[in-house]
C-alpha cells in the first residue's frame, strides 16, 4: 500500500532506507480514452468550464471531450404543430451553439468533441448520459457567482454525487481565461 514502508532494497543497492515505496500497478495499465464530458449553455460559468475541460482533453493522451447540451421540453403542448416546430427551432438552436462551440475548441486545441443534444429534465438526462457512458474521465461542471452555484452543480454535488460512475469537477465560473489556462 503507499505510504506504508517496506524494508527492501533501494534500487541504487542500498539496504532499507525507511520511506515509502510504491509498488508497480496491480494489473496492467490498458489504453483507453478518457473524455471530459461538459454542459454546454450560453451561461458565463459554462465557457469557463468549457475552456478548462478542452484543456485539459488536449494535455492527456488519449483524451476526449463530449459537449453536452439539454433542451426543456416545450411548454405549449396545445397545438402539435407549434409545438413540434418549437422543438425542431430549438434543436437547430442546440446544434448551431455546439457546432460553434466546437470549431473553437478545435482551432485552439486541436480537439474534436462528440456533440450530444437531448431533450428533457437537465439533471435527469445528463446523469443518464453519465450512467450509460463507460468512458467518461470526468464530468465537468461551472458553478455560477453568488451563493447559487446552479441547478446542475446543486445537484451533482449533493445528493447525486455518490451515484456517478466517475468524478465531478467544478469550476468556479468567476475564474479569469487566463487562471484556466494556468491551471489546465
Amino acid at each position: 500500500m503507499l505510504g506504508e514502508t517496506d524494508n527492501v532494497p533501494s534500487e541504487n543497492g542500498g539496504g532499507s532506507s525507511g520511506s515509502p515505496v510504491v509498488h508497480s500497478p496491480l494489473k496492467p495499465i490498458k489504453k483507453r480514452f478518457r473524455k471530459f464530458l461538459v454542459v454546454v449553455d450560453d451561461s458565463p460559468e459554462s465557457k469557463v468550464a468549457i475552456r478548462f475541460a478542452a484543456a485539459r482533453a488536449a494535455h492527456i493522451t488519449g483524451g476526449g471531450l463530449i459537449l453536452f447540451h439539454c433542451i426543456r421540453p416545450g411548454e405549449f403542448q396545445h397545438w402539435v404543430a407549434v409545438a413540434d416546430r418549437m422543438r425542431e427551432e430549438s434543436h437547430e438552436e442546440a446544434q448551431a451553439l455546439l457546432d460553434d462551440m466546437a470549431t473553437r475548441i478545435y482551432e485552439q486545441w486541436s480537439v474534436e468533441p462528440d456533440k450530444i443534444i437531448v431533450e428533457g429534465d437537465p439533471k435527469e438526462e445528463l446523469k443518464a448520459f453519465v450512467e450509460r457512458t463507460p468512458d467518461l474521465f470526468c464530468l465537468v461542471l461551472g458553478a455560477g457567482e453568488g451563493k447559487d452555484p446552479g441547478p446542475l452543480v446543486d445537484y451533482f454535488a449533493h445528493d447525486h454525487v455518490n451515484d456517478l460512475p466517475c468524478p465531478v469537477i467544478l469550476i468556479p465560473g468567476t475564474m479569469s481565461y487566463e487562471q484556466v489556462d494556468d491551471m489546465a
